[in-house]
């Protein structure tokens, strides 16, 4: 099979198929894009838990991970209260790494007030890169879930953050001594500097109240975002191409290794669905976020995309570009017998 998720189709096919046992206490449903689970508890609220898994040489990794777990429960209106962290590393890891990436993941848990609740590590042989993998946990008021199924149609859409951004940033963690022969030092650093832009925790929960559906920008990219919110709304959509934001950086990163940012996992920005998108946008925007309205909900099925003049549809969503980075990484390191050599620090 192809790197990354798997195609709806076999999702559909060989996992969602399969499964019938069913509890009154779970009220969501396992679907495409849903990317949550929320259980009742008790008569004043609901819990909310999500998962998910990034891996690479970077001691950087676990901050994605956090990352796109809390923000992937606030898209559905919860409040992230705990994380549990597992950290499986490859036989030739150091300590050190270890030590340096639960302190990054600390970190971050401490600026979104979310606490670590569990952490185990483990050195396995069968993983050449360190892989985290983060549960989350949160809690929102009853019947009060934020769930793309509730988007209408003649509906703003906006993007909050930038697209491609968090691919960008881990093709440099990995391959900065690379990017250093292609690009001048400024510009480096200049690339280093937008992580800041991907920490958006406060403005996705400031936009809770505003919007009637959020998605998190995950594997596959915009469009496969933009694809997951029509098909859990049962609505087709018309954006404008134009008014996606994307920093030069990343532009210049994905030309360089000739992918397709549209396609490139974005933790770190969101759709959001909302009855007055120029509101939203300024609200965000004078937050300091980047934030821009691309486009509109329809009640027809068609998914229309232009730029300028140009027309097109939406496709199903394709492999992620950084699985297909990391493939043909991994192609290469083989070729040259130096695979699992790796990173050890």
């Amino acid at each position: 099979m192809k790197v990354g998720n798997v195609s709806q189709t076999v999702l559909k096919r060989s996992v969602l198929k399969q499964l019938h046992t069913k509890r009154e206490e779970i009220l969501s449903t396992p679907s495409e894009e849903e990317m949550c689970t929320v259980l009742c508890t008790n008569p004043k609220e609901d819990v909310v838990t999500t998962s998910a898994t990034v891996f690479g040489n970077s001691k950087s990794v676990g901050v994605y991970a956090v990352l796109k777990a809390v923000l992937d429960l606030e898209t559905r209106g919860a409040s992230a209260i705990g994380v549990s962290i597992q950290v499986i590393l490859p036989s030739h890891a150091y300590e050190s790494r270890l030590k340096e990436m639960v302190r990054q993941m600390e970190d971050i848990c401490a600026k979104m007030n979310v606490e670590i609740t569990c952490a185990k590590a483990e050195v396995s042989p069968a993983v050449s890169q360190s892989l985290v993998t983060v549960s989350a946990i949160g809690t929102v008021g009853k019947k009060q879930v934020i769930s793309c199924k509730n988007i209408k149609p003649n509906q703003d859409i906006v993007l909050c953050g930038c697209i491609g951004l968090e691919g960008m940033l881990r093709i440099l963690d990995e391959e900065e001594n690379e990017l250093a022969h292609r690009f001048i030092p400024t510009f480096i650093k200049q690339m280093k500097n937008l992580k800041e832009q991907i920490f958006i925790h406060e403005a996705v929960c400031m936009a809770q109240p505003y919007v009637t559906g959020m998605q998190q920008i995950g594997a596959g990219g915009v469009f496969a975002a933009l694809w997951e919110l029509t098909q859990a709304s049962q609505l087709g959509l018309k954006i404008d191409m134009q008014k996606l934001t994307i920093c030069q950086e990343t532009v210049e990163v994905c030309e360089y290794y000739h992918l397709n940012p549209y396609q490139m996992t974005s933790t770190g920005s969101v759709l959001m669905v909302t009855e007055n998108g120029t509101q939203l946008v300024q609200i965000l925007n004078e937050m300091g976020i980047k934030a821009s309205l691309i486009g509109v909900t329809t009640a027809e099925n068609a998914k229309v995309i232009t730029s300028g003049e140009e027309i097109r549809y939406l496709d199903k969503p394709q492999p992620d570009e950084l699985m297909i980075w990391w493939e043909r990484k991994k192609e290469q390191s083989m070729k040259e017998g130096n695979y699992e050599s790796g990173n050890r620090d």
